[in-house]
């Protein structure tokens, strides 16, 4: 297999390689690369490449609408490291977490006792290396609310990102088991599904599920809540948030050549990225150089990952979303790594000896 590999990167390097912008040039080298292995996903697939050394860009479904899961979190870091540019944000201020901040899903927030006291620096970096919805729910806060990220969006030409719902947590998936609980308040449908995953956590909501609501945890049972999810992924309009793998690729291009604030802070972004303990599985797999990089997750349907990738030939952009997946979700993080070893190589020359 890796001398295959090898042998394709050699033939595709001795082709003229000349830039492409939009994703109807097929004749493209990398395009046709891509296209044939993305063509073996059991999962629509979009992917966005761009080599930063060279500017050479290439994509399959570039410009189509994804659920971006986590991935939508860098945009509300880099408002966040903006903010604290203009003096408006202070990233050293602690902020006390409460039983109202907590949010399931990933990260490590909620599983802490009561009253930790992070500094928003550290907020961020969980928000980005642990995919932390506990963070993200206390930045989106801090940031100005969705609207705000969203108008951000929109002033610096991002036309098809955008966030979700994300300041109502958890409650749209649980209108979709039962509408009524569009009146509840987001703590209580936390509370609802640490209940229904049968997690621990549900002790500290015990007090708010009494009387009449005791009733709610009955009606959100383990089914209810994984039929609601299946059906999350044909609701766009509540989905976390909508990108492209385009403009997350010029988003990431942003941070890597520091077009949107210093150099001290988009370095700082980077080197959060950097740290990722996500995603290992995915475009890193089958590399030996360096990835800052972010996950967005939806087993077993949505496995995302977008960054850069500091190869020797020089940086380059990959921004990798799978939706709809209908095969195992191992197998799906194993092709992202197969296809982004196959882009590295493909730059970089059989020579590469990362991975198998």
């Amino acid at each position: 297999m890796k001398r295959s590999i090898c042998a394709v990167a050699l033939l595709l390097l001795a082709l003229p390689t000349p830039s492409i912008a939009q994703e109807d040039a097929p004749n493209h080298p990398l395009t046709r690369l891509l296209q044939a292995e993305l063509a073996r996903f059991p999962a629509k697939v979009g992917v966005y490449v761009k080599h930063l050394g060279t500017g050479e860009e290439a994509g399959v479904l570039a410009d189509e609408e994804f659920d971006s899961a986590s991935v939508i979190k860098i945009p509300i870091m880099i408002r966040a490291f903006q903010l604290a540019e203009r003096g408006e944000l202070d990233l050293n201020q602690r902020y006390e977490i409460t039983r109202a901040d907590l949010e399931p899903g990933s990260g490590i927030f909620q599983y802490h006792d009561l009253g930790a006291t992070p500094t928003l620096r550290d907020l961020i970096t969980e928000m980005i290396i642990t995919s932390d919805n506990t963070a993200t729910r206390i930045m989106v806060k801090k940031v100005g609310g969705v609207e705000r990220v969203n108008e951000w969006l929109r002033v610096n030409g991002y036309e098809k990102t955008k966030a979700g719902p994300m300041e109502h947590g958890y409650r749209p998936i649980l209108e979709l088991i039962d509408p009524t609980f569009a009146t509840i308040t987001v703590e209580e449908s936390h509370g609802l599904i640490y209940a229904a995953e049968g997690s621990y956590l549900a002790e500290l909501y015990k007090p708010l599920f009494t009387g009449e609501r005791r009733k709610w945890l009955d009606r959100v049972s383990a089914d209810a809540l994984n039929a609601a999810f299946a059906a999350y992924d044909e609701r766009p309009d509540i989905w976390y948030g909508t990108m492209t793998p385009r403009e997350t690729g010029r988003m990431l291009e942003s941070i890597a050549q520091s077009t949107t604030m210093a150099k001290e802070h988009s370095d700082r972004m980077l080197a959060i990225m950097r740290a990722q303990q996500l995603g290992a599985l995915r475009i890193p797999h089958f590399l030996n150089v360096p990835v800052a990089h972010k996950t967005g997750d939806g087993p077993p349907t949505v496995a995302n990952n977008v960054g850069i990738v500091y190869a020797r030939s020089g940086r380059i952009v990959i921004a990798f979303f799978t939706n709809k997946n209908r095969g195992p979700y191992a197998d799906l993080e194993d092709r992202i790594g197969r296809v982004a070893r196959l882009i590295v190589d493909y730059f970089d020359g059989a020579s590469s000896d990362g991975g198998n």
